[in-house]
Order: C-alpha cells, then sequence, then structure tokens
C-alpha cells in the first residue's frame, strides 16, 4: 500500500478580512480545517499618534486620544486627563468627578453593545446586531446632545469639562437608563440559552486563569477566565469606592464566558449610572477654578480686557505641566486603560506612551486559536473585543 502523504497549508486571513475588527493579518497554517499554528501581524492602520501627541498642546491631545480606542473615547481622555491632572497638581470638583463617571459607563454600554451586536453576527445570529444598535442609537444621542458629536465629543478636558451639561440632559439619561435593563433581557433571550450560539462558543479560545495572568490580559477576557481585576475595585478613581458595584467573573475562559461577562457588565453599569445620576446637581462647577487652566466665561470675555488676555494666552499657547511623570489607569471597555505621560516643564508632552488593552489582547490570539477549527477563529477574534486602532497608535 502506498504511504499516503500528508501536508500542511499556509493562509492569510485578512488583512482585509471583514472578521477581524480591523486591519488584523493572521497567518495560519492548516492541516484540514484545524489550525496548528497562528501569527497575528499588525501595523496596517499605524497613525503615529503618540508620536503627533509630542507636537500637540495638552488640551489637543484629547481628540488624538479618543481615536485610538473609538469605542472607548471618552475612558481614553478621562484617563489622559487624569494623569495630566496630577501632575499639575489638580483636584476637580466633586461634581465634574462624578458627571465623568457617568459618561465613563454610558461609554462601556456604548462599546458592549456594538461588541454584542458584530459578534453575534458573525457567529449567524444577525438579528442580534440590529437589536443592538437601536440603543446603541439612544448613545449616541446622548454624546451628540453633550457636545455635539457623536462618536468623539472631546467633551472632557484637562481641568474639568468643556462646557456644563445641556437641558435636559439628566431626565434623557434617566430615559435610557429606565429602557435599556428590558432590552438587555432581548438580548438573552436570543443568545443565552441559543443551542446554535452555545456550540459556537462554548469551550472555543479557551485560555486559563494561568495563561491571561501570564499575557497580562485584563478586563472581560481576564475576568471571564477567573481573574479578579478591575481597576475601579483596586486603584478607585473618580469616587468609585463610594459606589456599590460587582465585579462579574466566569471560570471557563472561553468565548461563551466572555460573552456572560459582558452582559453582566452592562447590567453593573446601569446601576452605577443610577448611582451617579442622582449625585449630579442640574448646575455648578464643570472645570476647576484655575485661570491658568480654565478659560474665563464668555461674558467676561466680552467685557474684561484681563478676561480677554487670559483667553487668548490659554487658547494660543496653552499651558505648562511641571516637569515629571505620571500614570493613573482607568478601567476602560477592554480592561485597564492608561496613558504614561511624561512632561519636560513646557507647554507641550515630551512623550506620552498608552497601555493599549487590544495590543495583549492580539498577543494572546494564538494561544486561543491554536488546536482549533479554522471556523472557530472568527469566534475567537470577536469574543476578544480588539480595536485595532487601539492596537496600532
Amino acid at each position: 500500500m502506498p504511504e499516503i502523504r500528508t501536508e500542511t497549508m499556509t493562509v492569510n486571513m485578512g488583512p482585509q478580512h471583514p472578521s477581524t475588527h480591523g486591519v488584523l493579518r493572521l497567518v495560519l497554517e492548516l492541516d484540514g480545517e484545524t489550525v496548528l499554528s497562528a501569527a497575528p501581524t499588525i501595523g496596517y492602520l499605524h497613525t503615529g499618534i503618540e508620536k503627533t501627541i509630542e507636537q500637540k498642546k495638552w488640551q489637543q491631545v484629547i481628540p488624538l486620544v479618543e481615536r485610538m480606542d473609538y469605542l472607548s473615547a471618552q475612558s481614553n481622555s478621562m484617563a489622559f486627563c487624569l494623569s495630566v491632572e496630577r501632575l499639575l497638581g489638580l483636584e476637580v470638583p466633586e461634581r465634574v468627578r462624578w458627571i465623568r463617571v457617568l459618561i465613563a459607563e454610558l461609554q462601556r454600554i456604548n462599546s458592549h453593545l456594538v461588541w454584542l451586536g458584530t459578534h453575534g453576527m458573525e457567529v449567524g445570529a444577525v438579528s442580534v446586531m440590529l437589536y443592538c444598535f437601536r440603543e446603541r442609537e439612544l448613545l449616541l444621542n446622548i454624546n451628540e446632545m453633550l457636545a455635539g458629536f457623536r462618536m468623539f465629543p472631546s467633551y472632557m478636558r484637562v481641568g474639568g469639562l468643556r462646557e456644563d451639561l445641556p437641558r435636559g440632559f439628566h431626565d434623557t439619561v434617566r430615559a435610557f437608563l429606565d429602557r435599556f435593563p428590558p432590552k438587555l433581557d432581548e438580548y438573552e433571550d436570543l443568545l443565552t440559552k441559543n443551542a446554535i450560539y452555545i456550540e459556537r462558543t462554548r469551550g472555543v479560545g479557551r485560555i486559563s486563569r494561568d495563561d491571561a495572568v501570564a499575557f497580562g490580559l485584563v478586563g472581560p477576557i481576564a475576568r471571564a477566565a477567573g481573574v479578579a481585576y478591575d481597576v475601579r475595585k483596586v486603584f478607585p478613581y473618580l469616587g468609585y469606592e463610594r459606589l456599590d458595584f460587582e465585579v462579574p467573573i466566569q471560570a471557563d475562559g472561553d468565548a461563551y464566558a466572555r460573552y456572560l461577562v459582558r452582559v453582566a457588565e452592562m447590567r453593573q453599569s446601569v446601576g452605577l449610572c443610577r448611582q451617579v445620576l442622582d449625585r449630579i446637581s442640574p448646575a455648578g462647577a464643570y472645570a476647576v477654578d484655575d485661570p491658568r487652566i480654565t478659560p474665563p466665561p464668555k461674558d467676561r470675555v466680552y467685557t474684561e480686557m484681563e478676561a480677554l488676555i487670559q483667553h487668548f494666552l490659554i487658547y494660543s499657547q496653552g499651558f505648562t505641566v511641571p516637569a515629571g511623570a505620571a500614570y493613573v489607569p482607568v478601567e476602560g471597555p477592554r480592561g485597564e486603560q492608561g496613558f504614561y505621560v511624561i512632561s519636560d516643564g513646557t507647554n507641550r508632552p515630551w512623550r506620552v506612551k498608552s497601555r493599549a488593552p487590544s495590543l495583549l489582547a492580539c498577543q494572546a490570539l494564538e494561544k486561543m486559536i491554536v488546536g482549533g477549527l479554522i471556523a472557530d477563529v472568527i469566534a475567537v477574534i470577536g469574543s476578544i473585543d480588539v480595536v485595532m486602532g487601539d492596537v496600532d497608535r
């Protein structure tokens, strides 16, 4: 009987594949339909944002960091502002802290809705995307109400916020929070006990607790593997230590566990938003009272020469930040997000380095994919929720 010879096949998946959530390229070695090796290749979206930041004044950095992880824009700008405020020694008013927490939690729900809709669509549950984007549209309306922009509102500023909350903001947010929990139940009715969805995700892309720690994974990926790490609990900021919430944990470490964690996180975020909204007065301080950082009110700019000069200097020259380095992490939708900020005492950053959770998630892809089927690669990539703008920067 002649000897049967087999050989493996090397195929490219991406960087133009619709299910890689951006321009991620995977070089896969296949034995039939089984993946023998996987080499993630990144860099196709490199924007040079971290280098561009060095040419910008401190407040001008905010629109750039928002565009790194475009589904976590407000969390990114908040992390940057907190690091710069630590260098400046600023303590923002309590009302500003609660508004920031509210915006960040709404952003978490927004990001998880995009993840759930696209992930469901990729594994065959197409209708889930229509459901999720229906509620996401309401969150984009809130962004537009805040600052006129739906995706990148640039509402947070070093020292506070761009302007006060608009009229009707409390009622609009409360209406969303009342509407959303029953909609979450709808998503779960579609997926949680769906036999096809369970077949596509349970046991797929599994990673152990030890491997999650070794790869530096954070956020829902790590918590789905049993790692009880959440920056809001371990290194509280902006008053999270005064709020009542739980950190959802699962033990299986597979794509289904990551789904359960994110859905539970959205429920926790609704509770956090309710607690915070009750603490925010409709009107009050929205920035620090520091003429070096905060422009004077427009009525003073129009009537006082000193205020006009101060306004001109802040917008033309910016402000200086004392020399030093700071890193204040926050818990973004994909896990610990922060900016290591170095100042040389001028009106521009000397260096800003992003701690990007999506990059570390890509690093662990090989561990999750090898040994599985090529059909499951899509489910794994979707389950880790990478944003390539966060990877390539």
